[in-house]
């Protein structure tokens, strides 16, 4: 039986195929991370990445992974409340920028916080642009690549939903002057707002809210918005008072909605979609990477999706299985390019690498399910986010206890 569809070896070892396991660090026994990875490299020349924690009591990590086989610590910073989570964060140069979301509206503080970390043991917190209001959970995911702005899902104070679980849609933050973070635009689903028609619920309902919302450098007047149950849009934000959508593409239903992350292959004319599993025991199956055909980027169509293993090899393994996150291409210097292979992490089904060198019949071609974390409340591993650097290091990261594990590909 191949690698990539074997259970864990009796042993305990992590199964492994086409990646070779550098390291392993807990962070300090706060090893539940989010789905925010950057890395940053300091005046002094070290290689820092930035982790956002899944939730209290940390706000983010720094580990210097100059040496990938001894990643270490270098700062770990608290959040100033318990019902607080620091889900998503992304950087420019010197600059991080973080999503504070709470766990009920109303609560504070909820929005994003920019910090200067020109000496990484030392943030300093630059300024903080509240969205906190009545209705409002604060930002969930943002999206920074150019220094310029802050691309975000998030909630606002003068924004009342239609549902409570559409409360977070898609916000523009100029911060050309970091140290004043202004509003620049913002759009919604039509149907989320109080007063409009209310849109037909799913049956696990996970709420019509934006979730990614990706800008890169080959096209900036475009943005590749996923908004959970809503399916995902390809938005025009030249004018960015004003963007609008170009296009609207969903498999919901029949599927199970949760559309997490677009992310543009340009010179293929090609996006890659996944949509999140959120229920444990693989109760929301199947949950996939889909590959679409954006030739006519007002015409989407799906062509593919990457292959997956039984979902009875995992299913009642612990937790959750199915997609999640997949390198992103952030266009910064620190990242990896790719339009051949996608990296996604599946939960307990570990970190999958898929050759999309033929977008009609993706294959697999690398896997790592590492044995579950010390600690860990799923029972097996969920990992949670992949982000692979420019020397293609692979960082991947537990939902819960297991903290960073650093790989090479061997393919």
């Amino acid at each position: 039986m191949p690698a990539a569809t074997s259970p864990l070896n009796k042993s305990g070892e992590p199964t492994t195929w086409n990646f070779k396991l550098l390291a392993q660090n807990d962070l300090g026994g706060f090893g539940g991370m989010g789905e925010g990875m950057a890395v940053q490299i300091a005046k002094d020349g070290r290689r820092i990445i930035w982790l956002a924690h899944e939730s209290a009591p940390k706000n983010f990590t720094g580990v210097d992974v100059s040496d990938p086989r001894k990643p270490k610590v270098v700062v770990q910073t608290d959040l100033p409340q318990t019902f607080m989570r620091s889900n998503s964060l992304e950087m420019t140069g010197d600059i991080l920028a973080v999503a504070y979301q709470t766990q009920k509206a109303g609560q504070q503080p909820a929005g994003l916080e920019l910090f200067d970390v020109s000496v990484p043991e030392k943030p300093r917190s630059i300024s903080f642009f509240d969205c906190s209001g009545a209705t409002s959970r604060g930002v969930h995911q943002l999206w920074f690549c150019d220094g310029e702005y802050v691309h975000m899902a998030s909630g606002a104070p003068d924004f009342k939903p239609s549902h409570p679980l559409d409360d977070q849609f898609y916000r523009c933050i100029d911060v050309r002057n970091p140290s004043k973070p202004v509003e620049a635009g913002r759009w919604w689903m039509p149907g989320t707002k109080a007063g409009e028609t209310p849109l037909p619920r799913h049956k696990l309902d996970k709420g019509y809210r934006a979730h990614n919302t990706n800008v890169y450098k080959q096209r900036p007047n475009r943005m590749y918005l996923c908004y959970i149950d809503g399916g995902m849009f390809v938005m025009d934000i030249s004018d960015k008072s004003k963007p609008k959508p170009i296009s609207h593409w969903t498999n919901s239903p029949p599927y199970t909605g949760f559309m997490h992350t677009a992310v543009p292959l340009f010179d293929r004319g090609l996006l890659i979609v996944t949509d999140e599993s959120t229920e444990n025991s693989a109760k929301d199956w199947p949950k996939l990477v889909w590959v679409v055909d954006m030739r006519d980027e007002t015409h989407l169509v799906s062509i593919s999706t990457c292959p997956m293993p039984p979902v009875d090899a995992y299913a009642n393994r612990g937790g959750r299985f199915g997609a999640h996150n997949i390198h992103e291409n952030p266009p910064v210097p620190t990242a990896w390019q790719s339009d051949q292979i996608v990296l996604g992490t599946f939960f307990n089904g570990g970190l999958r690498a898929y050759d999309i060198s033929n977008a009609y019949q993706p294959k697999e071609v690398a896997a790592f399910v590492p044995p579950p974390p010390k600690g860990t409340p799923a029972g097996a591993v969920q990992l949670n986010d992949v982000f692979v650097d420019e020397r293609e290091i692979v960082y991947t990261v537990d939902r819960h206890t297991g903290g960073l594990y650093v790989l090479e590909m061997d393919f």
